[in-house]
């Protein structure tokens, strides 16, 4: 697909899902702002491994809980490169806590990231984007298998799918489209972490194909619903996990 001319950001670009969405929008010519919360190092590489690519990639630090730093990455794509077409947000952190573990400062800070940042994200479209944009917020298939530790962050991703529900209707006459992706367990530094061999192994044989996803995975529904070929999925969850549920 040809993309010049096109505009996007993606929050948690330099590394896992938000990577490779944004190494694909950039070789299909879209000129892409990327966010990232610490990693310089993984920042760096990704200008460095998408220097050749049609489009341009530019990254930004920013904590996307933070209104602030979110008005600050759509002003870069605005003043970079003159608008805003496209809205991933792959940003998000989770560390698997059981209630009776959990505490109010685990709490505050997931639901900060994953939801906070994304409502602060949805609502800067709403506002910049321009029509025929599309909109896609990553969500969580553990919302449908309910695993044990995952309250607190199956309690953001459901708010995420139901804020994109709404959004959709309050945009559609803008000809925007706002979806999300709910991937499985993806082999990424993100799902991997504490997680044992045996863990990880269990995981991929409950998947019919017997492996994790892969970023590439996601990122073909993420390429989809972005693309005109999707203008009549709208308001939808897409559940990118290989049949896991």
């Amino acid at each position: 697909m040809n993309r010049a001319g096109q505009v996007a950001i993606v929050t948690g670009g330099s590394g896992g899902i938000g990577r490779e969405t944004v190494m694909r929008l950039a070789a299909s010519g879209c000129d892409v702002v990327a966010s990232y919360s610490s990693s310089e190092k993984a920042a760096q590489t990704l200008l460095d491994e998408s220097e050749d690519l049609p489009g341009k990639v530019v990254v930004i630090k920013a904590d996307v809980a933070q209104a602030g730093d979110v008005d600050a990455l759509f002003d870069k794509a605005e003043k970079r490169f003159g608008g805003l077409d496209i809205l991933v947000t792959a940003a998000g952190i989770f560390k698997p806590t059981l209630f009776a573990k959990a505490d109010e400062a685990h709490f505050d800070r997931e639901i900060a990231v994953n939801m906070r940042g994304t409502f602060l994200c949805l609502a800067q479209a709403a506002r910049r984007m321009r029509d025929g944009g599309r909109i896609v917020a990553i969500s969580t298939t553990t919302l449908a298998l309910k695993p044990p530790g995952y309250g607190i962050y199956n309690a953001a991703k459901g708010a995420i799918e139901a804020m994109i529900a709404i959004l959709a209707r309050e945009v559609g006459d803008r000809h925007i489209t706002a979806n999300c992706v709910a991937p499985g367990p993806v082999e990424t530094d993100f799902f991997l972490k504490g997680k044992t061999k045996e863990d990880i192994a269990a995981r991929a044989a409950s998947a019919p194909l017997g492996r994790l996803g892969q970023p590439d995975d996601i990122a073909d529904a993420i390429e989809l619903l972005v693309s005109g070929k999707a203008q009549w999925i709208i308001g939808q969850t897409i559940r990118a996990n290989g049949g896991m549920a």
